[in-house]
C-alpha cells in the first residue's frame, strides 16, 4: 500500500506542477494580448484626435474664406449650419432607419440555406416542420 500512495502523491504533485504551468502560460498571453489591445487603442485614439483637430481646422478654413465676402457673425452661422448638416447626415449613416439588404435575417417557416456561412460546405441538419413534442415523463 506504501507504493501506491507514494504514487498517488506524485500525480497529486503532477497534477498541481501541470496547473501551475498552465495558468502562467495563460496569464502570459493574456498579458500580451492586452498589451497589442492597448497599444490598437492608443492609436485610435491619437487618430480621433487628430481627426478632430483636422475638423476644426477645416471649419475655421470654412469661416475665414466665408468671411472675406459676409460679416463675421454670418460666416461663423453658416460654418455651424454646414458642421451641423455634417453631423446629422453621419449620425444617419450610423443608425440607418431601414436595415441593411445584406444583412442576416431569420427565416420563419422558410428552409434553411444548404451551407453555413462558415463556407466550410457541412450543411445545416434538416428543421423539423412542426416544432417536438414535450417529453413524457413516468411518475
Amino acid at each position: 500500500m506504501d507504493r501506491l500512495d507514494h504514487l498517488e502523491h506524485l500525480d497529486k504533485h503532477l497534477v498541481d506542477e501541470l496547473a501551475q504551468v498552465a495558468r502562467e502560460t495563460v496569464r502570459d498571453e493574456l498579458r500580451e494580448q492586452s498589451r497589442k489591445q492597448r497599444r490598437t487603442a492608443m492609436l485610435y485614439a491619437a487618430s480621433g484626435a487628430l481627426a478632430l483637430y483636422a475638423g476644426a481646422a477645416l471649419a475655421l478654413a470654412l469661416g475665414l474664406a466665408l468671411a472675406l465676402g459676409l460679416p463675421d457673425w454670418a460666416s461663423a452661422l453658416i460654418t455651424a449650419a454646414v458642421l451641423a448638416v455634417a453631423a446629422y447626415v453621419l449620425r444617419g449613416a450610423a443608425h440607418p432607419s431601414r436595415p441593411h439588404p445584406s444583412a442576416p435575417h431569420r427565416v420563419i417557416g422558410g428552409d434553411a440555406p444548404a451551407a453555413p456561412p462558415s463556407g466550410l460546405g457541412v450543411p445545416y441538419p434538416p428543421m423539423p416542420k412542426e416544432p417536438p413534442e414535450a417529453p413524457h415523463h413516468r411518475a
